[in-house]
């Protein structure tokens, strides 16, 4: 086991200071992954990359994913019209590379857009920050935390990659027809203190009545006729809170979603008893949270329905869905593979190349990824216009 001793402690003294000395599965996954010190990704402990990272994202695999994001990014500002200054606002930009790659493919392709262009980005992290800062010193990038942007100030975009799934998320069993939450203790060890607390689940009482509220919201019914004792799933409330404030600070343009998840009749589906949990570890996945503790990422997939009902709830208007592969290729990336024959390069590189492009659209992979498109304070006539990434590609 790989784990922080420092954060284990921090954790394990949490919960002994807790009333009936638990904390719940979301506080625990928060201080894993956020804790200021020791957390996963405020520590340098978090590795990105296609090679000898815990994980890899879009980016990782070329500049193709962030060029095809400006393209759309350029159409939204035709949309409305081409306000200045136009905001862009990437919230959980990673080591920066997809900022970089947007930003460069702007500045050379759409000079009039990047005049107007304000890029934002929100980062926890300040080991990630540092570095963002460190790779985009030669634009001009502003850095706040979310709850820094004035309400109604932004006009343009607030989108994100890959960042809902690493918001802490409450963990609930089904017990004798009865939704319980999954709270995490210190298993007793008597008189001994060890370096590694060992961290166990007990099951309680809901933490909050927004809990059971939310299969409302996703319009799901938990029926102990069908679904059976032991049944276990996860419920983002973070990323409600969120949305929230993305929607109040956003004051006319849209918010782009990128991520892994389903809608909610997917990702509850009763088949699916053991929830979507999911722990990376130097390329390796696994569904123990409670080892290698501060040392590994710790996910869960996104319930697109809850995005999606609670943006109506917040005054923003959905625009469209779809999946990675098909948005992708509406802006442009079948193009970009088809052209790679009459490149004059080395054999080797061209098929890296398309391997890495075909990778962003894998059907059972990152072409699965859902992404969601929402607006907030669009006239008419702008509702209209069809975003070019939400057509049909040919």
């Amino acid at each position: 086991m790989d784990s922080h001793p420092a954060l284990c402690t921090a954790i394990a003294k949490r919960i002994k200071t807790s009333p009936q000395q638990r904390i719940t599965f979301a506080e625990y996954m928060d201080m894993a992954l956020y804790h200021p010190e020791y957390g996963y990704y405020a520590s340098d402990a978090v590795k990105i990359g296609f090679r000898g990272g815990d994980f890899f994202t879009s980016s990782s695999l070329g500049s193709d994913f962030g060029e095809l994001l400006a393209v759309q990014f350029c159409q939204m500002w035709e949309i409305l019209g081409q306000p200045m200054p136009f905001h862009l606002v990437e919230m959980g930009a990673g080591k920066g590379v997809l900022a970089s790659h947007i930003l460069n493919y702007i500045l050379l392709n759409y000079p009039d857009l990047f005049a107007a262009l304000k890029y934002i980005i929100v980062e926890k992290s300040p080991s990630l920050r540092q570095e963002q800062q460190q790779r985009l010193q030669e634009f001009s990038v502003q850095w706040f935390n979310l709850e820094e942007i004035a309400a109604n100030s932004i006009t343009g975009c607030f989108f994100s990659n890959e960042l809902i799934d690493a918001f802490p998320v409450h963990q609930f069993t089904i017990e004798a027809g009865e939704l319980r939450e999954i709270y995490v203790t210190v298993e007793d060890d008597g008189e001994n203190t060890p370096v590694f607390p060992k961290f166990i689940e007990v099951l309680g009482e809901l933490s909050t009545p927004q809990l059971a509220a939310y299969f409302d919201l996703v319009g799901i019914e938990l029926n102990p006729n069908i679904y059976a004792d032991g049944y276990r799933s996860e419920i983002n409330l973070a990323a409600l809170d969120w949305l929230s404030i993305v929607a109040d600070c956003l004051q006319r343009g849209y918010v782009l979603t990128i991520d892994y998840g389903y809608p909610a009749n997917r990702y509850y589906n009763p088949r699916r008893s053991q929830g979507t949990l999911q722990c990376y570890y130097h390329h390796r996945h696994h569904d123990n949270p409670y080892i290698n503790v501060g040392r590994q990422d710790i996910t869960a997939h996104v319930d697109f329905t809850a995005l999606e009902s609670w943006g109506n709830r917040c005054g923003l208007n959905q625009v469209g869905w779809t999946q990675q592969g098909l948005f992708l290729m509406a802006l442009g990336l079948g193009e970009r593979i088809a052209a790679l024959s009459y490149q004059k390069q080395p054999i080797s590189q061209m098929l890296n190349r398309r391997e890495a492009l075909h990778q962003l659209i894998e059907p059972t992979g990152m072409g699965n990824f859902g992404v969601l498109v929402q607006s907030k304070g669009l006239t008419e006539t702008e509702t209209l216009r069809l975003l070019q990434g939400l057509t049909i590609p040919e």
